[in-house]
């Protein structure tokens, strides 16, 4: 799905919302609107009309979540950050903050919100994105800082920290009991490339075979979503 509002010449913030739920799209669209400098130029379900969106709309803030119709919010941001615009991409996602915050600044993002407090926070986000800063919730912040400072006070990084982008992503899959050639239809790669990524994921998780790969990940989506 995609919804567009023609880019207009005022001092308003122009903000695109990438979800693939309706309900959440519907959801932040009715709170951001209340904001009188802030306008929706768009709504979008997957990366491709996100892209054409980005377009036809020019938005200042783009809004994304992780997880989409078709492709990945990272790829989005990668995309986006690639292009040289000045948009400022906020991700908005209900996956573990201490996962995929780290991930989305990487990939250029400069706001991550859970959408358990988006309510709460999304203005809040945006306005400091806006302003140039990085948007994090507290516990990330703090996290972030003690990652990089290293010593006595340095916290251990979660074992799949070692996983690339994507071999998170087809841990994910995995995790929700889709077969190989299910993961390799939906991220448009062969099964080939997937059982690849199998094989990366089990050297760098220390999994000893087949079985363990799909409790572990089964686990991981459990406690992660």
């Amino acid at each position: 799905m995609a919804k567009s509002t023609p880019a207009k010449n005022n001092s308003r913030t122009r903000i695109l919302i990438v979800d693939d739920h309706p309900i959440v799209r519907e959801g932040l669209a009715s709170l951001l609107s209340k904001q009188p400098d802030f306008e929706i130029c768009g709504e979008a379900d997957d990366l491709p009309k996100a892209l054409e969106l980005v377009a036809a709309t020019k938005p200042h803030v783009i809004t994304v979540d992780i997880s989409l119709s078709c492709g990945r919010g990272l790829d989005l941001i990668r995309r986006i950050a690639e292009s040289g615009q000045a948009i400022r991409v906020v991700v908005c996602s209900l996956h573990d903050e201490t996962l995929y915050a780290e991930r989305a600044l990487q990939a250029g993002a400069l706001g991550h919100v859970n959408k358990h407090e988006a309510t709460f926070t999304i203005v809040k986000a945006i306005r400091q994105v806006l302003s140039g800063k990085i948007y994090l919730s507290d516990r990330m912040s703090e996290l972030l800082a003690r990652r990089m400072i290293g010593g006595h006070g340095k916290l251990e990084r979660l074992a799949v920290d070692a996983l690339s982008d994507r071999e998170l992503e087809v841990f994910r899959l995995i995790g929700t009991g889709l077969t190989t050639a299910e993961i390799a239809s939906q991220l448009h790669m062969s099964v080939k490339t997937i059982e690849t990524h199998r094989r990366s994921i089990n050297e760098k998780l220390s999994l000893i075979n087949t079985a363990q790969l799909a409790r572990d990940a089964a686990q991981w989506v459990l406690e992660n979503g």
